[in-house]
């Protein structure tokens, strides 16, 4: 379990959302392998828009530090696992086209992208951010959730619109036999 457990005086319900829907994420993400595709997809529906609001809705601009870094803790095997595991789990509807890629602007060809490297971006994000916090002072922890509020913003927020549109997709326009 990834959760934190102590109360905090500095961290406000929105950071402790935002930790909570993190550890949901990665332990969903943990257990792709055993679940069910369309109940998996379902899920990605629910926790990704709320993750999207949550980190839009951190308010650390008191604690924001120049140096706010967070180590990548997630070994490649581990987020190759993941990834792996996503992929296997939606087969050839992993694959998705990509029409907000820069590069899109100067093709002719559309550009593909997969789902599951996307939700594994973002597992990797969540991941480092638990491994990062667990057990620290606050000042740790909030250092952490500037760092990952800065890489949402210049990063996996994309990421996950992109990917939230690929899963939408699967699940309204899955056969009744997936379900």
């Amino acid at each position: 379990m990834y959760l934190m457990t102590t109360q905090s005086s500095l961290l406000n319900n929105n950071a402790l959302a935002f930790i909570a829907l993190s550890n949901e994420y990665c332990q969903a993400l943990e257990s792709a392998r055993e679940s069910e595709r369309i109940p998996f997809v379902e899920n990605m529906l629910r926790l990704l828009p709320r993750i999207y609001i949550s980190a839009t809705d951190l308010q650390l601009n008191q604690f924001l530090a120049e140096d706010a870094y967070l180590e990548g803790r997630l070994d490649e095997d581990f987020y190759d696992s993941v990834r792996r595991g996503v992929e296997n789990l939606l087969g050839p509807d992993d694959t998705y086209l990509e029409v907000f890629e820069e590069d899109m602007k100067y093709s002719d060809t559309p550009i593909a992208a997969s789902v599951s490297e996307g939700l594994a971006d973002i597992f990797q994000v969540m991941y480092n951010l638990l491994d990062a916090i667990r057990d620290m002072p606050e000042e740790v922890v909030l250092s952490a959730l500037v760092a990952v509020k800065d890489d949402f913003e210049a990063y996996w927020s994309r990421v996950l619109c992109n990917v939230l549109r690929a899963l939408n997709h699967i699940r309204y326009t899955s056969t009744t036999a997936d379900e």
